[in-house]
């Protein structure tokens, strides 16, 4: 079997021999370019598992290199090797596609680390997208679409935001980028930022030593520190303070953290993924999010669609959900009957998944029968809507009477608006890909 190759490109022979002799003790095989040209030519011609790069080169930039790579050499991780302190260089390369950044001085130690996490993309078992089967369900183009984008940003390691409402499963979406790249088998640390009491979040985010302050009666390893080599998921980080965001700017900067009380930096090697069901944007507008963090965590931005946007995926969802529940209970899980279905593929799901789930196990406790009805699912009714129950109407004909409504609501959206969609589904409070699914479902033509 050949041991690994690498390509550095850069046009300073002593940094190419640094360079060489580093990777070729981590049993790697090194060729060296002095210019983009150059290393086109090489990359069209020769297999390589990482590609190092300078910025600045004779015939153009790193930048230029990693676009062209994006194109030709996509399945070739690049790294980027920029001038200290030039953050904004590194996050351009980064959103280019870039795998990662080092910067110069070499921090030889980090980047051995940087280098094995790269190699590992060149594993077949690595970026396996078989976990997505069992865990992230539904056959929408929604979700087709947030695989995909989750297999392409899992081969690097740039900060990226998952956005979303709640209950729409960003955990989840965060727990796969990491199972899906080279750090799966490191730690995933999931860390609330609205949950860390304000007076303890400089101790838990970087631990602190012995005897900094009261009650500090040992060393203390921080929870950005436990996720080295793996990835750090900060959830709701719009709830951060802002003295904490300058505090995590510097952390991502800089790559190392200060534990409270210790006078020097320790380097660190994570991967930052956030999430917050608030908009970040309209925050930093308010002065309320810094936006040098904001550019720094939001690289890679991933938004995860809400329930109500890919109804075609209700039934799945809702099948998986009652086959967990069961096992949960220790009971046979009862079927989901046709007018229930019906009426959760109309529900908006403020909630999303998670709401389903939560009306699920109720429907579950109340159903008598083997079968969960629409009388057993109690659905909150969408704000000032009129609760009108039909008084004369047999559960066997719920399903075909929540129909009617629904085609005579679609109908009139569809009439009032010139039949223009886009603005029916606005009407409707739905989204257009949602109102498309209904009227396919329901034969409107």
């Amino acid at each position: 079997m050949t041991n690994p190759a690498v390509l550095i490109i850069d046009d300073e022979p002593d940094l190419c021999e640094l360079l060489s002799i580093t990777l070729q003790r981590m049993d790697l095989s090194t060729r060296t370019a002095s210019s983009v040209g150059a290393a086109q030519r090489l990359l069209k011609t020769e297999q390589f598992d990482l590609c190092l790069t300078d910025m600045q080169l004779p015939d153009g930039n790193g930048l230029e290199l990693v676009e062209w790579m994006q194109q030709y050499t996509p399945n070739v991780p690049v790294a980027v090797i920029t001038a200290h302190g030039n953050m904004e260089t590194a996050v351009r390369a980064l959103k280019l596609g870039a795998f990662d950044f080092v910067s110069k001085p070499l921090d030889l130690a980090g980047l051995r680390k940087l280098v094995a996490s790269a190699i590992k993309l060149s594993n077949p078992n690595d970026g396996d997208t078989s976990v997505f089967g069992p865990r992230l369900l539904g056959t929408s183009a929604a979700m087709h679409h947030m695989r995909e984008m989750i297999a392409r940003v899992a081969r690097s390691q740039a900060p990226v935001h998952i956005s979303g409402e709640s209950g729409t499963g960003k955990e989840l979406v965060a727990k796969l980028i990491h199972e899906s790249g080279p750090r799966r088998d490191g730690p995933f640390v999931p860390v609330n930022c609205g949950a860390i009491p304000t007076e303890l979040m400089e101790s838990e985010f970087f631990g602190h030593k012995r005897g900094s302050f009261t009650g500090a009666i040992n060393d203390k390893k921080g929870l950005i520190q436990s996720a080295e080599g793996g990835t750090l998921f900060l959830d709701e980080i719009a709830d951060l303070p802002l003295h904490m965001q300058v505090k995590l700017l510097r952390v991502i900067q800089e790559k190392a953290v200060r534990p409270v009380g210790e006078q020097l930096e320790v380097g660190i090697d994570v991967r930052v993924l956030s999430a917050t069901h608030k908009n970040l944007a309209h925050l930093v507008a308010e002065a309320k999010f810094r936006e040098d963090l904001f550019y720094r965590v939001n690289v890679i931005e991933l938004r995860v669609p809400s329930l109500r946007e890919r109804p075609e995926d209700v039934r799945e969802l809702a099948e998986v959900i009652l086959r967990r529940l069961g096992r949960r209970m220790k009971i046979a899980p009862p079927m989901l009957g046709k007018d229930a279905l019906a009426a959760l593929e109309i529900y908006a799901f403020p909630g999303n998944v998670r709401e389903l789930e939560n009306i699920l196990e109720r429907a579950i406790t109340l159903t008598t029968q083997g079968e969960i009805r629409a009388a057993d699912i109690q659905l909150r009714p969408p704000p000032g809507a009129a609760i009108a129950a039909p008084t004369s109407l047999n559960t066997g004909a719920l399903g075909d009477h929540l129909e009617e409504i629904e085609r005579d609501a679609i109908l009139k959206a569809l009439e009032q608006t010139r039949f223009n969609k886009t603005a029916a589904a606005k009407v409707l409070g739905m989204s257009f890909r949602a109102l498309r699914y209904r009227i396919k479902k329901l034969g409107i033509e």
